[in-house]
């Protein structure tokens, strides 16, 4: 394992100013399957179509004409409106194998989740979108893990925010995309976000 490299984590925490939900994931997957340089890259995976399905009612919204990238900057201006913080729970991590699954990858180094929160003070929840990224949180925060589509509370600098457990975005997790939209569309309305 020691032989293995070690990536650190190649974009920098996206943390707009106005931001009331924190997403965090585990970490991006190599560069050879991304189809932009932003989170969530990889067409295969679902996050992008599952905000077009619930802000747009067009799951190809933010795809690029010839539906081979995602739109970088609709994707931006997008979560800048709706005050949507993206980072990862690793930045820095070796890959077991030459893939993307979160079961393959050990976690070198853990995010600082206070000093993100630090840096958006409006925020009122955060969202887990798989079980890696869903376990270093609830363990680096010390609370209990929720069950899938349900979330928990804790406080922060006298603060409640929201830890939320949503279905991942990987099309490795066994649910339709519009069945992961729908688990998604109950927290944004539970935020007033939608």
């Amino acid at each position: 394992m020691e032989s293995l490299p070690i990536e650190n984590h190649p974009l920098n925490p996206f943390l707009p100013p106005n931001a009331r939900l924190l997403m965090l994931g585990s970490f991006p997957p190599q560069k050879k399957r991304w189809s932009m340089e932003f989170y969530y890259p990889n067409l295969n995976n679902d996050m992008w179509r599952i905000m077009g399905i619930l802000f747009f009612e067009e799951k190809d919204f933010f795809l690029n004409e010839d539906k081979k990238s995602f739109c970088r900057e609709h994707i931006i201006r997008f979560l800048e409106e709706k005050g949507i913080a993206l980072f990862d729970t690793a930045t820095a991590i070796r890959r077991l194998q030459d893939n993307a699954s979160d079961k393959f990858l050990e976690v070198v180094q853990t995010t600082d989740i206070g000093k993100l929160l630090e840096q958006v003070p409006q925020c009122k929840a955060i969202v887990a979108t798989g079980q890696k990224a869903t376990d270093i949180l609830c363990a680096q925060l010390q609370v209990e893990e929720p069950k899938i589509g349900d979330f928990c509370e804790f406080l922060y600098n006298e603060q409640a925010i929201r830890i939320y457990r949503m279905p991942s975005s990987s099309r490795a997790y066994p649910l339709s995309v519009d069945k992961k939209a729908s688990a998604y569309r109950i927290m944004f309305q539970e935020l007033l976000m939608i």
